[in-house]
């Protein structure tokens, strides 16, 4: 059935509404980072006056922010790699092997969705300090990893089974073992969730307050939330600075879905599809 000029002007008004709600932030942001403080205070929802870059030359240089972002990238690259690997290989060797504690090691994994990773901060803290990791880097990553596995596990283990075997038993036949048709055969078709995996986790990683909050205590050492917090003063704050910082933290989050997009959807609705 056909649309009426009607509803087609009622969708596209809807969606223009609720896609200005969605981007108008974005847009302030990045506005109010070419402001001065004083800009931000009289004027907030103006343009800036003049187009100049100081805010963001002093935050990459006096707030050290390029160390902030180079320890963001590692922590979030190495995390998400290290959750893409494991889970993707407990993933396929779940779905394709049985075994007398399949069903227990997979109940095991799925018991990591039901209990957030907050819960157990202090037993946490504990065991990275006797482990020496307490102010590392690696802190970070080891816990973001043991809390990103569970939902990896789930979305590749539920990706594995629609996969034909016959795929994987040709790939047998022409001579491939079995790490070969999971790299080569496999791997490739799951790119649908690979793409998820891997964004969900990098958001999540990227944005993190609270874990760098509890084990990082050297300020070189700060991902990009923590050491956003050295603009808060204790009587002031710096704005102009707060609001460059953000849109360069930003900008990595946007060009990765950007790129990813088109593949992310695909993995949301191929279950539908399939």
């Amino acid at each position: 059935m056909r649309e009426t000029p009607l509803v087609q002007g009622i969708k596209y008004t809807t969606l223009f509404f609720f896609t200005f709600i969605f981007l108008y932030p974005i847009f302030l942001m990045i506005v109010s980072s070419f402001k001065t403080n004083m800009e931000i205070f009289t004027s907030p929802l103006s343009l800036p006056e003049s187009l100049t870059f100081e805010n963001y030359v002093e935050v990459w240089n006096v707030v050290r922010f390029s160390d902030y972002i180079w320890n963001s990238i590692f922590v979030s690259g190495m995390s998400v790699f290290i959750v893409l690997f494991v889970s993707s290989m407990a993933g396929y060797y779940l779905s394709r092997y049985s075994f007398k504690w399949n069903g227990f090691i997979l109940f095991f994994f799925m018991i990591g969705l039901m209990l957030p990773m907050k819960l157990a901060i202090i037993p946490l803290y504990i065991l990275m300090l006797n482990l020496n990791l307490v102010d590392t880097l690696w802190a970070l990553i080891f816990t973001y990893v043991a809390g990103g596995i569970p939902f990896a596990v789930f979305i590749f283990y539920g990706f594995f089974r629609t996969v034909p075997r016959a795929i994987e038993e040709s790939a047998k036949l022409d001579g491939c073992n079995e790490f070969q048709v999971y790299y080569r055969i496999v791997l490739p078709i799951m790119k649908p969730a690979i793409s998820i995996v891997g964004i969900v986790n990098l958001v999540n990683v990227w944005n993190d307050f609270f874990f760098p909050l509890i084990f990082i205590r050297t300020d070189s050492l700060s991902t990009i939330p923590l050491g956003m917090l050295t603009l808060f003063g204790e009587y002031d704050t710096q704005w102009n600075l707060l609001f460059a910082g953000l849109t360069i933290s930003s900008l990595p989050m946007i060009i990765a879905f950007l790129f990813a997009s088109r593949t992310f959807m695909e993995g949301l609705t191929s279950g539908a599809t399939k």
